[in-house]
């Protein structure tokens, strides 16, 4: 009886399993409900609304998530109804279909909520397309797309009050897990045996991790202000609200620079010291996954006692190597900070769960504050979109580029009559993304995934001929497309193909859909790629030049704020944390889109090479800031201060107003060296020494820093000469 109960009770952990007997209610309703009521043609309509309102389900704290149903089910009618009383007239139908596309696209600029309701409005006009000859009566598709809308919405609701907080836990421990593998990607910059190239590699990798694991934060940072909005007091929200601040803490120390790794495996290759450093990175990213799956599972984490003998053994070696003088002290002083740095990290896990009555007591001191950039009102409403409806916004080109597409579709199935055209704009709404790489990856998928479940479709069909049987299999391929469509996109697009010529065969009419439906996607996909590749273009490159400036002035605030606490002190409150997550936002960003042009046409080689340097580069950067900001608190050595002050200068100079770094450039890093000279055996001074290091390195890098973002940083011209095809 217990074991029984043990295992319903890690059953009821296990986000997996709970969303699939959601769906699993979800279909089963919509299926067996109108069988039983003798109304079948209504699983039609059911279903798609089921689907949509998934695709639509936002977390959020209860009294908003009621409103965003609300507003879904208001935005799903009214444009079910539009498509019905409109279809019959087809000039009225495009206007409409060009200005609702625009009008759903760029209220995303109001926000994530927004954005996915008006994705799901957008599927909803389509889905009122393909089965606007099911009923006589105008209204009825468009109240039974709401029912079935209202129905997941209702389970989703249900499961919220159930687990108000698994969604949240969920993202803490994609955070935690991701958080592992950047340690674990860092740890390979110690590897003795790299070479150039493999260096490089490594530092792609450490970056392409690092900007997954800042999405995984920005996500998580969402999650924690909507329930903070609404907490009264729960103690589950402000515990993963003092994880959020130990992992974005962790992060800054793992993601911190304090010497030349390539230059560092070379001097030391044939001393233990590195693979030290590389074992404990490792064992602390296995830490960080551990304390994920403790979080999902909802136990203690514990920590592994491996780490005190591992530190001990580390700083044994640390100490003989500085006793037997055959090595720069500069570099052993480095090695040094960077051992206090993972000591610190080891301090943060080992203490985590006693840590959280910090803040469960003080969550309204500013150290424990989250930034809200939710919507102050229609002020707020008017100056965000007044900010898209320009052609520099990406969301205003995808909005325009969009539109046209569905147009020509539209005109298309006009002209041709084509039978069940309808699949055409259905295919291109989801092909059809803001930048031609998500483009170009999914219009392969796309068309692999229809053709196996038109296949797999007819064989249920024929060789399942049974109404109850046929409404099995459509469950079940409603819930396989919800559990691969983040997964395996061609796999998803098997089962809902599969779940939409069931749907057909209710009417009788799934083996005349089956190759109409192929040849729709062939044309959809068709149409999707024109759009990406000659409307508007967004071709990553052309994003390349704005996203470098972005980021190296995001870079620049992040270190003059590190250099004020460098002068008054230690302050971890709001202002800091924004500047650092801005800093690693347009990383992630520049590391996002460099790391995709390789695929887009347009980008010779050298400027490729250049733009992989560059990201090496400005991520080194970026991890010499944060090395300085792990370590900072106020100093009173006048001299290092007005050093940091002039290189902040100088920096701002090189990486921002394109000035060519000068002899006192030279001269402060001349400067720098002669003090960690001086400095190498005063142990009293570990501070100005760390600070001096940091700053040697920064300026080392600095002139090519700027060269390359200078040869980067041309603006393509934009002509309109994209339109000349149209």
């Amino acid at each position: 009886m217990n074991s029984g109960l043990k295992r319903l009770r890690q059953a009821t952990y296990n986000t997996t399993f709970m969303y699939n007997v959601r769906m699993l209610i979800a279909f089963t309703g919509t299926a067996f409900v109108p069988y039983l009521l003798d109304y079948q043609l209504a699983t039609i309509p059911l279903t798609l609304g089921v689907v949509a309102a998934a695709i639509s389900d936002i977390d959020d704290r209860f009294s908003v998530r009621l409103l965003n149903l609300i507003y879904t089910y208001i935005g799903f009618f009214i444009t079910a109804a539009s498509v019905q009383l409109l279809f019959p007239y087809p000039i009225a139908f495009a206007i409409g279909l060009i200005a609702s596309c625009i009008g759903w696209i760029l209220l995303g600029s109001l926000g994530r909520r927004y954005a996915t309701i008006a994705y799901g409005c957008l599927v909803i006009s389509v889905y009122t397309m393909l089965g606007v000859d099911l009923f006589e009566e105008w209204y009825l598709q468009p109240a039974l797309l709401v029912v079935g809308a209202a129905w997941y919405g209702l389970l989703s609701t249900i499961s919220f009050l159930l687990f108000p907080v698994r969604q949240l836990q969920d993202q803490l421990a994609a955070s935690y897990n991701a958080l592992g593998g950047f340690l674990y990607a860092k740890s390979n910059l110690f590897d003795v045996d790299m070479t150039p190239s493999s260096y490089q590699q490594s530092m792609i990798d450490l970056s392409m991790e690092n900007s997954k694991l800042i999405g995984l934060f920005n996500n998580l940072r969402v999650a924690l202000l909507t329930r903070l909005k609404g907490d009264r007091g729960q103690k589950d929200t402000r515990r993963s609200l003092q994880y959020y601040f130990v992992a974005q803490d962790i992060h800054e120390r793992a993601d911190s620079a304090h010497i030349d790794y390539q230059k560092l495996t070379k001097v030391f290759q044939h001393s233990d010291i590195l693979f030290r450093f590389q074992r404990i990175l490792s064992i602390q990213g296995k830490a960080c996954q551990d304390l994920a799956q403790s979080i999902l599972s909802r136990t203690r984490y514990t920590h592994n006692k491996r780490f005190k003998h591992s530190f001990e053994n580390l700083r044994l070696s640390l100490e003989k190597l500085r006793k037997d003088g055959l090595y720069d002290q500069v570099r052993i002083n480095a090695l040094f900070a960077l051992y206090q740095n993972l000591k610190s990290i080891d301090a943060q896990l080992q203490n985590l769960e006693t840590e959280r009555n910090l803040v469960l007591d003080n969550a309204q001191q500013p150290e424990h504050q989250l930034k809200d950039d939710d919507l102050k009102g229609m002020k707020d409403i008017v100056v965000r979109i007044k900010q898209n409806l320009t052609p520099e916004s990406v969301l205003f080109r995808h909005a325009i580029r969009l539109s046209i597409v569905l147009f020509i579709g539209y005109v298309f199935i006009q002209m041709t009559n084509i039978a069940y055209g309808y699949w055409i704009l259905l295919t291109a709404l989801f092909v059809c993304q803001p930048n031609f790489n998500a483009t170009k990856r999914r219009l392969y998928l796309r068309i692999i995934g229809t053709l196996v479940g038109i296949i797999v479709g007819l064989a249920i069909i024929y060789f399942i001929p049974s109404l109850e049987g046929q409404l099995v299999m459509l469950v079940l391929s409603g819930i396989l497309f919800f559990e691969l469509r983040s997964k395996q996109y061609a796999q998803a697009t098997a089962f809902i193909t599969i779940l939409a010529l069931i749907n057909f065969n209710l009417d009788g009419s799934a083996f005349a859909a089956g190759f109409p439906r192929f040849i729709d996607t062939i044309i959809g996909c068709a149409l999707a790629w024109f759009g990406v590749s000659f409307i508007w273009p967004d071709w990553k490159f052309r994003r390349l030049p704005r996203s470098i400036r972005r980021a190296l002035q995001a870079q620049c605030q992040y270190l003059a704020e590190v250099v004020t606490q460098y002068h008054q002190g230690r302050n971890n409150a709001l202002n800091y944390r924004v500047v650092r997550r801005a800093a690693h936002n347009t990383d992630a960003e520049v590391a996002s889109l460099i790391s995709t042009l390789a695929t887009e046409p347009n980008i010779d080689s050298t400027q490729k090479a250049q733009a992989f340097e560059f990201l090496c580069l400005s991520h080194t950067f970026l991890s010499y800031i944060a090395a300085l900001g792990a370590h900072r608190e106020q100093i009173q050595d006048q001299e290092v201060l007005d050093l940091l002050d002039q290189a902040l200068d100088d920096i701002q100079g090189a990486l921002l107003r394109d000035e060519v770094p000068d002899l006192s450039a030279q001269n402060m890093l001349q400067t720098i060296r002669q003090r960690l000279t001086q400095k190498e055996s005063n142990e009293n001074d570990q501070k100005s020494l760390i600070i001096l290091q940091q700053l040697s390195l920064m300026l080392s890098i600095l002139t090519r820093l700027s060269m390359l973002k200078q040869s980067l940083g041309h603006e393509p011209s934009e002509d309109g000469t994209e339109f000349a095809s149209l």
